[in-house]
Order: C-alpha cells, then sequence, then structure tokens
C-alpha cells in the first residue's frame, strides 16, 4: 500500500532505533559519536607524528628505540607543528557537519559560552573529547616502539607563570579563529577547517619548545594517563587553556556589541542593494526601449476604439492635401 514501506523495512535495527528517539537525543548521540571517532584520529595521528619526530631526533641502533629528546631542533619542532596542524585542519573538515570537530574542552567551553552549541551538547561533548584523547594516547603507544614521549612539559627555562600565560594566549588565538571563522556564519565557513588548522600550525611553532604547545586539557591529559605519570605542572595545561577560552569569548562579545560587520561591510551582503538598483536601472532602460512596441501591442490589443477614432481624425486632416496632389 505504501511506497516507502520496503525503504523502512530495510532500515538496519540501529537506524530504526535512533529514528524512534527524540530529535534531540538522537542528535547528541551522532555528536557523541563523531566527536569520539574524530577526537581519536585527531590525536593519534599528531602523537604518532610527535612520536616520530623524536625517535628520528635522536641516534637510534639496533632493536632499542629511544624516544626521550636528546636535543630540540627547528626540523623536530616543525614537523610536530605540522602533525598537529594538519591533523586538525583534515579531521576538523571530515567531522566538521557531524559534531562541529572541536577535539578540544577549552573550544568546547568557548563554543558554549558564545551560544553556538547548547550546554548539555558541551557537557556530553566536554566528556567525548577526553575519552577520545586517552584511547588515543594509548592506540599510539600501542602501535609504535618505544617509550611514550608526547607528554606537554615546560622547558627548564619557562616558569609556571609564563607557561600558563603563553598557553592561556595561544588558546586565545585558536579559539578566536575558530569563533570567527565557524561560529560566525558567513559564505566562508565551508573551508573553516583549513583556517582553523594553520592557526594550530602558527600556535604549535610558537609553544611547542616552551610548553609542549599543548592548547588542550584533554590533549596534555591523556598521555599523562597512558603513561601513568603525572607532572605536578598538568594544572597549567587546564588553566592556561581555560583561561584563553574565556578570553577569546570576551573579545569575540567586545566586537560584536561594537557591530564589526559595519566596519568592513561583507561584499555578498551589499550585493543585494546593488542588485535592486541595477534592476531599477534596467526597468527604466527597457520602458524606454520597449515602450513604443509595447504601446503599439497595447494600441492594436487595448485601444481599437481609440485607434478608429484617432484613425479618423488623423485621415481628415491628413488625408485631404493627399487627396488635392
Amino acid at each position: 500500500m505504501n511506497a516507502d514501506a520496503p525503504a523502512h523495512n530495510d532500515r538496519s535495527p540501529i537506524t530504526r532505533a535512533l529514528r524512534s528517539l527524540p530529535p534531540s537525543a538522537r542528535g547528541h548521540i551522532v555528536a557523541v559519536l563523531g566527536e569520539l571517532c574524530g577526537t581519536i584520529s585527531f590525536l593519534f595521528f599528531a602523537f604518532a607524528g610527535t612520536q616520530v619526530a623524536n625517535v628520528a631526533s635522536n641516534t637510534n641502533t639496533g632493536t632499542t628505540v629511544i624516544t626521550e629528546t636528546q636535543q630540540k631542533n627547528p626540523a623536530q619542532l616543525l614537523y610536530i607543528s605540522l602533525a598537529f596542524g594538519f591533523s586538525l585542519a583534515v579531521n576538523a573538515w571530515v567531522f566538521f557537519r557531524i559534531s562541529g570537530g572541536l577535539f578540544n574542552p577549552a573550544v568546547t567551553v568557548g563554543m558554549v559560552l558564545v551560544g553556538a552549541i547548547s550546554v548539555v551538547r558541551g557537557i556530553l561533548l566536554f566528556i567525548t573529547q577526553i575519552v577520545g584523547a586517552i584511547i588515543a594516547a594509548y592506540v599510539t603507544q600501542a602501535l609504535f616502539t618505544g617509550a611514550l614521549n608526547v607528554s606537554t612539559t615546560l622547558s627548564a627555562t619557562t616558569t609556571i607563570a609564563q607557561g600558563v600565560i603563553i598557553e592561556m594566549l595561544l588558546t586565545a588565538m585558536l579559539c578566536f579563529t575558530i569563533f570567527m571563522l565557524a561560529a560566525e556564519k558567513h559564505q566562508g565557513n565551508f573551508i573553516a577547517p583549513v583556517g582553523i588548522g594553520l592557526a594550530l600550525f602558527i600556535a604549535e611553532l610558537t609553544g611547542v619548545f616552551w610548553t609542549g604547545g599543548s592548547l588542550n586539557p584533554a590533549r596534555s591529559l591523556a598521555p599523562a594517563v597512558a603513561i601513568r605519570s603525572f607532572e605536578s605542572t598538568q594544572w597549567v595545561y587546564w588553566v592556561g587553556p581555560l583561561a584563553g577560552s574565556i578570553l577569546a569569548v570576551l573579545l569575540l562579545k567586545l566586537i560584536k556589541s561594537l557591530e564589526y560587520e559595519t566596519a568592513n561591510p561583507d561584499p555578498e551582503a551589499v550585493a543585494p542593494a546593488n542588485t535592486e538598483q541595477e534592476r531599477k536601472h534596467n526597468m527604466i532602460a527597457n520602458g524606454t526601449t520597449n515602450g513604443p512596441t509595447n504601446g503599439m501591442t497595447n494600441g492594436m490589443t487595448n485601444g481599437m476604439p481609440n485607434g478608429m477614432t484617432n484613425g479618423m481624425t488623423n485621415g481628415m486632416t491628413n488625408g485631404t492635401p493627399n487627396r488635392r496632389s
């Protein structure tokens, strides 16, 4: 009887179960699953790249693999920065339409504060990101030979205060980039992951040497859980990024209160006004050009009585000279 019935019967049990749930609950489940997969993928490739950079910078012989960083060099720092930046760009682009592609509790807090996601969704994603990060750390530890060496630590010359401020400023830059490219709606939203990945890349270039370049509480917590070693400075990688997220929120609210759109109007936003003006000009031009033609047509269609009257008048006026000639 119903043409759609076979399609419903062909759905998998999981699909039917999800469709039986309220839309909000179904959306939360899908977002959590997407964020879990995305966080695992993002941090696995970032951790793997960091592990490769640390191993390659050492002299390894035989079956012994030394992962401890003997001396940081620019090539190693660049490799780690590229691993994190590119991994975020790719995975954020993949999972952008599923869960938002946040992968970072600090970013999640910021998105809740600016109203981009609900509090319930934010809490669910916050927990999911921590779980996904820990899974990524364990997978990296299991796959590669040698001790896991992807933890974030302050350099010997970096004080606690410096570490907090560095993490705060770098995270603020990353979060503000996300707010402007992804949370604020515009025609460039679809390429937001590229800009976000580049933002993390340049932040890592600055931060890896001094603080390890965390910008993400889950990123710092996960390796500590995997190797069962918690530094006394672990709290720095929570306070700094969360403070940076709040700083970015305040900056966004400030420029929105100043109506930043009016300072540099979007060309696409003013296009309809120009189009309307052009349409009016075209109407005037078309009316002038097509007026005589349309007038003759309308006169023949609607003006027969007038045409007969005018014809008789014109004939009497103009016809006499012709007859005399």
